[in-house]
């Protein structure tokens, strides 16, 4: 399982020209589930992400979480991360999880942030999405249980 997270100003997914999430300040999280994955791993990585520290306290450090913050959190499931490309010139995806499995767990993921994350929004599983963001800082991060 890996977590891309982008410290956003804003960020928005469309699918076919409507808006289906939007955040302002807070994380854009692109989540790439595999095929070991389990829910208590997810559950672990998606506490994590809450509480990761990149946000910039008065001192300029990154020190605060998006709970800190009580920023937005936008959540896109994104199977292309878990490709191989350490060989050739095309990615695999031998190792990312069936479609029905994560779906599943994107689903679960959406269920278990609901009651613990306020503003929350996400993407369309599956769907062909357009993804618009402001990036802060730039600030990029790959998580991985």
């Amino acid at each position: 399982m890996k977590a891309l997270l982008q410290r956003v100003r804003h960020a928005k997914v469309e699918v076919d020209q409507h808006c289906v999430g939007e955040i302002s300040q807070g994380i854009l999280l692109f989540l790439g589930l595999e095929k070991h994955d389990s829910e208590t791993e997810l559950e672990r990585l998606l506490e994590r992400v809450l509480n990761y520290r990149i946000f910039s306290d008065e001192q300029g450090r990154m020190n605060l979480s998006l709970r800190d913050i009580d920023g937005g959190l936008l959540v896109v499931s994104q199977f292309t991360l878990a490709a191989q490309t350490s060989k050739g010139r095309r990615p695999g995806f031998s190792t990312a999880a069936e479609p029905e499995r994560a779906r599943q767990l994107y689903d679960h993921a959406l269920a278990w942030l609901s009651p613990r994350q306020a503003k929350l929004a996400s993407g369309e599983f599956g769907a062909d999405m357009q993804i618009s963001l402001l990036n802060d800082g730039p600030v990029t991060f790959l998580l991985e249980s």
